[in-house]
């Protein structure tokens, strides 16, 4: 009996420090028999108590994957991945907890060992990595691959055939990404991201719905108001709790009633964000659904004035999308600045504002020649350097953000601001030279037509020109759009007119009245 006690204590030691271990050796010389045998209680009891809560953290983990709780998963998942990175279930686990926590370039490294260890629904997740990280060339096979397997299979393929259809549509996106010169980016409070546009005033206001709609019971997201303060645009949620674009035109005793932006801005999507261009047709605005990459995503429309709606929203593409919440695009024609907020990489009480030069016309990077990682960083946006071709372009860009940000954009003529003609006895040159407030207030509107006038004449100018140089086809597409902005530019010339016989109507009854 005591032999067998004797064995089963040496054993109990030969567990705890491992046989001939230097410290079994220092303790049996230093520490009486009696102390060594509770230090071996102690250890044991931790040892014993350790291996079920270890098995029972996984098993928590497990249960919270299973509900779709990622984020809380995610750190017991990395712990059983990284202590066993070729076990494809803890690979599997841990690759999905990073994808559905905005991580999916760390999601790629695990799921392609859960994909060669054929771990069930590896392969789905993978192309899902894959295609948030903007390789869907190799999302397209994996995905093909899967999706083939589950028709051998007899297998359901509705979440698969969706899939491919997106990345697909993802793929067409990155071989058109538009050549664009970012010359800025910055991160601010998400809360107050409207404070760091710093447009000048051609290119209308931008609020807060809650700033804008003091008082206001509602739930809306942002305001704009045109150049000439006629016309708002703003997203606001309806009854059935999702967002929508309104927009309201000014008369003469206040606001008209809101009415839905007509056509197909909003239907089935939240819509929000909305920017009029100074041509007072072309919409951009963002919005969710499946025309999105993922989130929140820009798209740009045209009002049709034949039709009185608007044509079909088109997404804006990369890299002005992405995977991530991406909107409120800006275009200050005056100063030639252009302007978007995304949360890509970015907490979630951040967002990144970026600024770029607009282009005249839109230019793609070559997707056959473009190597393809510096491609996937262009799309991406991971580095704005990468856009600066034009160094030039860049600094004097830079110049134009500066004078906005400090109110001095303009210079002002050393003998008067401009001339404006009362009558054959009046000619004015400033604006205190008005004696009618009511003159002058019209007279700010006037110029701000002016000013919207001159960009819109530049505008088709450059459609005419784009038009003579297109072939047959691209002539037949592009004749509607021309030929309504030049009904656009005729009816703004008309009210141009209109709004010079108010202001000297007005200015001669304050001097007649004198």
């Amino acid at each position: 009996m005591q032999k067998n006690e004797l064995k089963k204590k040496r054993r109990r030691e030969e567990i705890l420090f491992g046989r001939n271990s230097y410290l079994w050796t220092r303790m049996t010389k230093e520490f009486s028999p009696m102390k060594i045998l509770k230090i071996q209680i102690c250890l044991l009891a931790l040892a014993l108590a350790s291996l079920p809560a270890f098995s029972q953290t996984l098993s928590q983990a497990r249960a919270l994957y299973a509900k779709g709780d990622y984020a809380q998963a995610k750190p017991v998942m990395e712990r059983f991945y990284k202590s066993q990175p070729a076990n494809g279930n803890y690979s599997l686990w841990y690759g999905v907890c990073c994808l559905e926590t905005g991580d999916a370039e760390r999601a790629v490294k695990p799921l392609e060992t859960a994909v060669k260890r054929r771990v069930k629904s590896g392969q789905y997740h993978l192309a899902r990595a894959y295609d948030g990280t903007y390789r869907y060339a190799e999302a397209e096979e994996v995905c093909a691959d899967y999706l083939a397997d589950l028709k051998r299979l007899r297998r359901p393929t509705a979440a698969a055939d969706s899939l491919l259809a997106d990345i697909r549509s993802h793929l067409r996106m990155m071989k058109g990404v538009e050549r664009v010169c970012v010359i800025d980016s910055f991160v601010c409070d998400k809360q107050r991201f409207l404070d760091a546009y710093q447009t000048g005033p051609e290119a209308g206001t931008l609020s807060f719905y809650a700033d804008y709609f003091k008082d206001n019971s509602h739930t809306g997201g942002t305001v704009y108001e045109n150049e000439l303060g006629s016309k708002l645009y703003y997203s606001e949620m309806q009854p059935d709790s999702t967002f929508a674009i309104l927009t309201r035109s000014k008369l003469l005793d206040g606001w008209s009633k809101a009415t839905p932006l007509p056509g197909s801005i909003n239907e089935g999507v939240n819509a929000g964000y909305p920017f009029v261009m100074g041509d007072g047709t072309t919409l951009y605005y963002a919005a969710d659904g499946p025309a999105a990459m993922g989130g929140l995503d820009i798209f740009v429309t045209r009002y049709n004035t034949n039709t009185g709606s608007y044509l079909v929203p088109e997404n804006v593409g990369m890299p002005f999308n992405s995977p991530y919440n991406d909107y409120m695009y800006v275009i200050d024609e005056y100063n030639n600045l252009g302007w978007f907020a995304s949360d890509r990489y970015q907490p979630a009480d951040s967002v990144c504002i970026y600024v770029f030069i607009p282009n005249a016309s839109k230019q793609v990077y070559d997707y056959e020649t473009t190597d393809k990682e510096t491609l996937r960083s262009l799309a991406s946006l991971r580095g704005i350097s990468l856009t600066w071709t034009d160094k030039t372009l860049v600094d004097e860009a830079r110049q134009r953000l500066d004078a906005v940000a400090e109110g001095g954009k303009r210079e002002k003529k050393p003998t008067h601001d401009f001339e404006f003609i009362i009558n054959d006895q009046y000619t004015y040159h400033q604006a205190s030279d008005f004696r009618s407030p009511q003159a002058k207030a019209l007279f700010d509107q006037y110029r701000r037509l002016e000013q919207t006038l001159r960009l819109q004449r530049e505008k088709l100018d450059k459609a005419r020109q784009k038009y003579a140089a297109a072939g047959t086809k691209e002539r037949n597409d592009m004749a509607p759009a021309v030929l309504d902005l030049e009904r656009h530019v005729l009816k703004l010339g008309q009210d141009r007119e209109q709004a010079v016989r108010a202001v000297r109507k007005a200015e001669l009854e304050a001097l007649g009245s004198n």
